[in-house]
């Protein structure tokens, strides 16, 4: 049959990974390795990820260090780092270079709530987009009489029923990360 469940959840699991990725990447005070992954770095001709070109870790809570592996894209790493709009300061030292994590103004707190809900919302419409396939997919089965009105309306609630689990996990994820921003 054209509209598999274990296919849906799928996706719409694909959609949290999603969003749980852009929710990690938003700074809360503590040094996150994965505040560093939008970066890109402009190295041998081409853009190539942060990850691409060095070692990211936190050694501290309110700092990151990036060992770059290749010494001439030290300078080229950093000034990335600083472009990225991430509000970091970077300082090279040696093939070394350190981000200290400055401490988050309430303005700023406020604005990464807002990217927050922004990202969420995005996940709701990922998750949403999905069940509109799935339903439109239980349509058309019905209407090439591949199931009955009955089944119809039984997957309809099921699909129904996943998408709002979904929905409610994309709450509580946004719930958690807006608490970890507004404390930290």
């Amino acid at each position: 049959m054209s509209t598999d469940l274990k296919e849906l959840e799928k996706r719409m699991n694909s959609a949290m990974d999603a969003l749980k990725k852009e929710l990690a990447g938003l700074r809360t005070g503590r040094a996150s390795v994965n505040l560093l992954d939008p970066v890109q770095v402009e190295a041998y001709g081409q853009r190539m990820p942060l990850n691409q070109v060095g070692t990211v870790s936190a050694p501290e809570s309110r700092l990151l260090t990036v060992n770059v592996w290749d010494k001439g894209l030290v300078t080229p790493t950093a000034k990335a780092i600083r472009d990225a709009g991430l509000g970091l300061n970077p300082s090279p030292d040696g093939q070394m270079i350190r981000i200290p994590i400055p401490e988050l103004t309430q303005e700023r707190r406020n604005e990464l709530a807002k990217l927050a809900h922004k990202y969420a919302e995005q996940g709701r419409v990922a998750v949403r987009n999905v069940r509109r396939d799935g339903m439109e997919a239980l349509k058309k089965a019905e209407k090439d009489h591949k199931i009955s009105q009955d089944e119809h309306r039984q997957k309809s609630d099921e699909v129904q029923k996943l998408t709002d689990r979904f929905v409610k996990t994309v709450d509580d994820t946004l719930a958690t990360k807006e608490k970890e921003i507004k404390t930290v």
